[in-house]
């Protein structure tokens, strides 16, 4: 891999004219003092940005951040991640995305449940719902992965396989479990052998992994959304910062990682580079695969212009993620933008997230 120049201010010369570099570096100040307000202001705990252009790099820690490589919990950012280590056996010919789920798990059958298929659930066309209707009970248990799976697999779709979107993290779950099936390893193994390894985010676990509690930032939960126990005084205990769901590492948002180590993720993509999964495949995750009139979607990735900031262009992919967090990747542009926060995306309209990233994608056009 070709070495990356990262810089704490400005922007590294020769991404193009004098000019045109000024104005980059003016949006890229622009977006980095967003963020340093936000911090300043007390909104935001603990923020780490990182753009990326070709062989160019800017990164910045702020607040509480103790550096650019600060491991944040990446909330829905987890889902491609996840997704990638399910594709690298899709690579070994292991399934196919026409396959239904029930011919890996046969107790997913009956009320429409047979026409789900892989490409379904990766697609988030599956009828399966965002969350269980249970969720707050299983994490105040402190239920495992596998009892999520099996409540999963009972709740009823919430309407025919392939008729409409509904971004579900139940769907991404199922996935998860079907890598777990095939691989013979759970899905926290599986992540970082397939994924975290081969691309060196040596920053990076699914769960904790090998590092412990106290090397994460912790995210501002007074303000978090309901599923993950935003305010409720009672769920300490199983809340974004507790030991339980860091260590937990669900599919759907248990990833932690470093700012770098997500931008190492995305350039996996954009560079179409074959370490984590076969080139084609990066191309075929990076497509929509939903039909006309309904919302587009990559596998595992959100895609098009809604994927990134305002001007991205409409080949752009990524994820945001509810603890704070954004990443996308343009191919226009060949740029990366990824903006980890500790302050929850429903806490603040606009959140200091987006107009950062809004700033960053302004300067590369």
């Amino acid at each position: 891999m070709k070495r990356r120049a990262f810089i704490q201010t400005g922007l590294v010369a020769g991404l193009g004219t004098p000019v045109f570099a000024a104005l980059q570096r003016e949006r890229l100040d622009e977006a980095a003092g967003i963020l340093t307000r936000a911090a300043r202001d007390g909104q935001i705990g603990s923020a780490v940005m990182c753009v990326v252009q070709r062989e160019a790099s800017f990164t910045r820690s702020f607040g509480k951040a103790q550096s650019a490589e600060a491991m944040f919990l990446l909330g829905s950012i987890s889902k491609p991640i996840a997704v990638t280590a399910l594709m690298s056996l899709f690579d070994r010919g292991e399934f196919k995305l026409a396959d239904p789920l029930k011919k890996f798990i046969p107790q997913f059958a009956g009320d429409n449940r047979e026409h789900v298929t892989m490409q379904h659930l990766l697609a988030h066309v599956s009828g399966l719902p965002d969350q269980l209707a249970d969720n707050d009970a299983l994490r105040r248990k402190h239920a495992p992965l596998a009892q999520f799976v099996l409540h999963a697999i009972r709740t009823p779709l919430q309407f025919a396989p392939g008729s409409k979107y509904q971004y579900s993290s139940m769907a991404i779950l199922l996935a998860a479990r079907v890598a777990e099936i095939i691989s013979g390893t759970d899905i926290l193994k599986l992540v970082d052998g397939a994924v975290l390894r081969p691309l060196k985010m040596q920053h990076s676990a699914q769960g904790l992994g090998r590092f412990k509690l106290d090397d994460m930032v912790a995210c501002q939960t007074e303000r978090a959304a309901p599923e993950a126990g935003g305010g409720d005084p009672s769920a300490k205990e199983w809340d974004w910062n507790s030991p339980y769901w860091r260590k937990l590492g669900a599919p759907w948002g248990g990833t932690h990682a470093s700012a770098p180590d997500v931008a190492r993720f995305l350039t996996e993509f954009l560079d179409e580079r074959g370490t984590a999964v076969k080139p084609a495949t990066a191309r075929l995750m990076m497509r929509n695969h939903n039909p006309h009139g309904l919302t587009p979607r990559g596998l595992g990735f959100a895609f098009g212009s809604s994927a990134g900031s305002k001007g991205c262009s409409e080949r752009t992919f990524g994820h945001t993620g509810s603890t704070g967090t954004l990443a996308w990747a343009d191919p226009a542009t060949h740029t990366i933008c990824v903006v980890l926060t500790s302050l929850p995306a429903r806490a603040a309209q606009p959140h200091p997230r987006d107009l950062a990233a809004h700033a960053i994608a302004a300067s590369m056009r």
